[in-house]
This record gives structure tokens, sequence and C-alpha cells, in this order.
């Protein structure tokens, strides 16, 4: 099996495998800017846990070969429209943006990183096994169930013959027991290892419900745009709502999910997947607040976040009856505990 490493020295090693960006959500989840594609500088240094200096000298370094897989830097209308189109808020004359390839890209370049290793070990494992396994109709969207499925076969032999065969030995050896017993403590180790590795897949592949609250929130910054309103729509079906439209998109009027609730009462939302260390502001609740009172006449207002609000907003929301439903709310209704303003 080819070594993590090699990926940081050969060039066409790298572009074989650029299509398994889900491999990034895989090894730690991925935040996306508003618009579901694209992450800056900032993002992708957060990502790696690395300082900003060492994404920008690799850019320097590796410049065109990020630009062939989507890197760009934003500046002059450029840049306007795609603050516009996004609603991402900059004051920046320029912005660089990595879209998931670039990003997977930085992964198989970037030395000084425990996450990039991860991915590149991750990455190369999915492909070795990909390529070894005589599967007859092979499709990405399975690797994690092909893994699944190769643990608990090692782990039902070692469990159901490996570590009987060295208890059998034990009992009738004397001159060797105490190398036995070692080896059996140590097949008994690589056992429990795989255990806990396939409850953890079991973990990623649960729906949100049955997900521990780190793993929800996980899931959801892994979403694009839509897939998020989608995800808030199915929340409130699961709730008793009906008639529940996504209708995010362009001509939206800042009113991303429409629906009646179980008493019939008009329900309007707003779905913001931002990253955590972004903030809701009083002008984004103010708009809001004119499309859902003014506009839709709504009844339930609700302003769905990733992220927190600021004070300001919060306040503003209270005097206009909105419903705030920030991270730490979200986190709980995907969970399972239902909004107390949808209770009827």
């Amino acid at each position: 099996m080819i070594n993590e490493s090699a990926l940081l020295e050969s060039k066409s090693l790298r572009d074989s495998v650029l299509e398994r960006t889900d491999v990034l959500d895989r090894v730690k989840a991925l935040s996306l800017l508003p618009d579901g594609t694209h992450v800056t500088t900032a993002m992708v240094a957060a990502y790696f846990e690395v300082g900003l200096t060492a994404i920008t000298s690799l850019v320097h370094d590796h410049r065109e070969e990020l630009e062939a897989n989507g890197y760009r830097v934003l500046a002059g209308t450029e840049l306007t429209s795609f603050k516009e189109l996004s609603g991402i808020q900059s004051r920046s004359r320029a912005l660089a943006l990595f879209p998931r390839r670039a990003v997977l890209n930085v992964a198989m370049l970037l030395q000084d990183s425990e996450v990039a290793r991860q991915v590149r070990v991750y990455l190369l494992d999915m492909e070795y096994l990909a390529r070894t396994q005589p599967v007859e109709n092979p499709a990405p969207t399975e690797v994690i169930s092909l893994d699944d499925r190769i643990d608990q076969r090692i782990t039902h032999i070692l469990g159901k013959t490996v570590v009987p065969m060295f208890n059998a030995l034990i009992e009738t050896s004397g001159e060797h027991r105490r190398e036995l017993i070692a080896l059996r403590a140590g097949v008994q180790r690589i056992e429990r290892r795989l255990r806990h590795h396939h409850a953890r897949l079991q973990r990623l592949e649960a729906p949100l419900e049955e997900r521990p609250l780190a793993g929800v929130m996980a899931a959801m910054d892994a979403m694009n745009s839509r897939k998020f309103e989608e995800h808030i729509a199915t929340l409130l079906n699961r709730d008793g709502c009906t008639d529940v439209v996504v209708q995010g998109g362009p001509g939206d009027r800042g009113i991303d999910v429409i629906a009646l609730t179980a008493d019939g009462r008009r329900l309007v939302a707003q779905c913001k997947r931002f990253a955590p260390y972004i903030s809701i502001t009083s002008s984004d609740v103010q708009k809001f607040v004119g499309s859902a009172k003014v506009l839709y006449s709504a009844d339930v207002a609700l302003f769905v976040a990733t992220c927190p609000f600021t004070p300001d907003a919060l306040s503003i929301a209270t005097d206009s009856g909105i419903t705030v439903v920030d991270r730490a709310l979200l986190e709980k209704w995907s969970a399972g505990e239902p909004l107390k303003v949808l209770d009827h």
C-alpha cells in the first residue's frame, strides 16, 4: 500500500484522488461559506489547525496547481456580486476562495498538520480498499459500509476463533503459558479497537436524531445551504407542520421555508448555515422581520442559524415576535427536542 507521504511528492497521484472530497468531512467537519461551496483562507487554516501563514505560503508555492482545482481570488465587481449572492459579510477588497477540491489539494500538500496527515491516510486507505475488494458494482458511497463489513468479519474471527484457541492452548500449556497469555492480550486489544472503530462508523451513519449532539452539528456544518433548508423542513414535518415548502434561492424574499403549524398557524423560516464564529446581526433580523411580518403576515417566524446572534439581534427579535433558533437550540431540536413555539 502507498504511504501517505507519497501524496506530498507526486502530483499525478494527487490528481488521481482529487474527486474524493468526501474524506474531508469523514476526518473532520468542514464548515463552508453561506454559498455552500467555498471556504476562505482563514477557514482552511482553521480546518487544518494551522496558522494563516502556513496556508498563504502553500498557495504561493503551489498556486498553479491549486488554481487548476478551483482556487481563485475575487476582487472588484466580481467580489461585490459574490457577497450579494452568498450573503457573506466582509469588508476586504479581495477574497481568496477554495472549493472543496482545492481544500483536498491543500491536505495533500500541507506537511505540518496532523489533520492533513489524517486526510491523506484516510484517503489512501479508502483507495486501497476500493481497488482490492472484488465488488461487482462498486460505488464511492459504499466505502463506509465496506469498511464496516470488513471490521465486523475480522472482529468475529478474533472473538469467536482466535481468542478461544488461545484460551485452550493456555489451559494445556505449561512451558509457554506466559507467552501465550501475552499474545492473547494483544489479540484482545486489536479486537477492542476494531469494535470501537465499528461503533464510530455506526454513529456516522445514524440519522441525525440518533447521533450524539456533537455529531448532529458536525453533520449540519457539512451540509450546503439547500441541504440545510431541507433539514429544517424535515424537522418541521417531524413536529407536526403541514404544507411544508422549501423555497430558498433567488427571489425568495428572505424566506427559505414556509409551512402551517399543526394548529393552522402560518409559519415562515429563514435558514442561515454560517460558520460558528460568525454572528447574525441586527440588520439581518430587521430584514427578516420585514419579510416575515409584512410580506407573509406570518404567525410564527423562525430565524434558524448554525451560529450565535448578537445581543442587538436578539433584542430586535424579541421585540418583533421572531423566534430565534441559534446553534445551541438547533442542536437540541435536531436531536429530537421539539420547539416550544410549535406546541399546540
